[in-house]
């Protein structure tokens, strides 16, 4: 087997595996969890289940059918720049951050498209549930993306003092995210560290 196939087979598999663990642990959290419902884990991790209608970490900064857009085309793009440099034998470490992100991306893609017309919207303390296609809480391309990682490191109270956030009470790092947000931010953390100079070209 060459060394192209080989890194197709393991791109293939990487991707695949990183899908399923991001949404077999999005759909736990909806369907085992209700909106807003915390559970400790330690003193700084909890479980925090929200949703949110934009980028990762839960930012809101454009309409969502725009996103939604925009995240397919990206994700088009990085697939083609993926085969791209497989066919020019790139390393194996470099593929496997590009890997990251694609599958990341896809994984918060796969809940815009379709939870919404999967699942039901029912207020706390009730849980999510599947129902029939089409009849869920959202349209096509306007589902709700499924956050639930929540560490909060430090917390402490500004002191009052102080003309800007005087008295107000801060959390270091405090915001929500999910297993498709881990993969894309290690993927680009780790291009920017290691690979540095390739990633400028």
């Amino acid at each position: 087997m060459t060394q192209k196939k080989k890194q197709i087979i393991a791109c293939s598999a990487l991707t695949f595996l990183i899908l399923v663990a991001d949404q077999a642990i999005k759909i736990s959290v909806k369907t085992g969890m209700h909106i807003h419902q915390s559970i400790r884990v330690t003193d700084w991790f909890y479980l925090l289940f929200t949703e949110n209608k934009g980028m990762a970490f839960g930012m809101e900064l454009f309409d969502k059918l725009f996103l939604t857009s925009f995240r397919i085309v990206a994700v088009g793009v990085l697939t083609w720049y993926i085969a791209k440099q497989i066919k020019s034998g790139v390393q194996w470490g470099y593929l496997i951050c590009l890997i990251m992100i694609l599958a990341g991306a896809a994984g918060n893609i796969f809940d815009c498209l379709f939870y919404g017309m999967i699942f039901n919207n029912p207020p706390a303390p009730l849980v999510a549930e599947l129902v029939p296609w089409g009849t869920g809480y959202g349209e096509f391309m306007l589902g709700r993306v499924v956050d639930m990682f929540y560490f909060p490191l430090i917390e402490w109270n500004w002191p009052s003092w102080l003309p800007i956030w005087g008295g107000e009470h801060f959390i270091f790092f405090s915001p929500i995210f999910n297993f498709a947000d881990a993969n894309i931010s290690c993927g680009v953390i780790a291009l920017i560290l290691f690979y540095n100079k390739r990633f400028r070209q």
